[in-house]
């Protein structure tokens, strides 16, 4: 059974929106994308690979999908990760795109996507990995289907952008399994969900624990 692994760029607060181009994702009037560039280093890169390396596949959202079909089609046939990310499958979760797909090897859910996702989940073979798809995750997240966090933490603060752990969210506890650092100082993190619940803000009470139902 294939664990299915959420890897991320983040900032330090947390943002996840446009890391590879200014133009990448100006949604919300983000004027902030390309920030990832000047961090990458051969440790970096190594991580990168050595990741790939145990994919058997990408679960991808609409908006990521379109940007990486856009690009890595029109690389080299020399370089490396672009032959992983054509070659290997592609799921696509989306309401609004059509099969056939333009992009190799790629395939639509557009049905219930918890119950579809699950499904890939019980076939055999490698780990299924998301990248960026902030608005996927979210469904992920809520639906209990991560089995681990990649997170790549930069030092830098943007202040404004999409984050990947939302407010309003589902609360969880993640246990760190491995770290590493850069020379650039961008912390490679990886987590596993636990099966214990956040606990509630200090001072927080149920309605239940104060004698009331509303």
């Amino acid at each position: 059974m294939p664990k299915l692994v959420v890897s991320e760029f983040l900032t330090l607060d947390g943002v996840m929106q446009g890391p590879g181009d200014p133009n990448e994702d100006r949604s919300g009037g983000f004027d902030q994308g390309g920030w990832q560039l000047p961090f990458f280093d051969d440790v970096f890169g190594r991580t990168i690979m050595d990741g790939f390396a145990n994919s058997g596949g990408f679960l991808l959202g609409r908006t990521t999908y379109e940007i990486f079909a856009a690009y890595w089609p029109n690389q080299s046939a020399d370089d490396a990760l672009a032959g992983t990310m054509n070659h290997l499958p592609k799921y696509v979760v989306s309401t609004t795109l059509q099969e056939p797909l333009g992009w190799q090897n790629s395939t639509l859910i557009s049905g219930n996507v918890a119950d579809e996702i699950a499904k890939l989940k019980d076939q055999p073979g490698k780990e299924i990995q998301v990248i960026g798809s902030g608005e996927l995750v979210q469904t992920l997240i809520r639906h209990e289907l991560v089995d681990e966090y990649r997170l790549m933490i930069h030092p830098i603060v943007l202040g404004k952008g999409k984050r990947l752990f939302r407010e309003g969210g589902t609360g969880a506890r993640l246990r760190l399994v491995d770290s590493k650092p850069t020379t650039t100082g961008v912390l490679l993190l990886t987590y596993v969900p636990t099966a214990e619940v956040a606990a509630a803000p200090v001072g927080a009470t149920s309605g239940a624990s104060s004698g009331s139902q509303r």
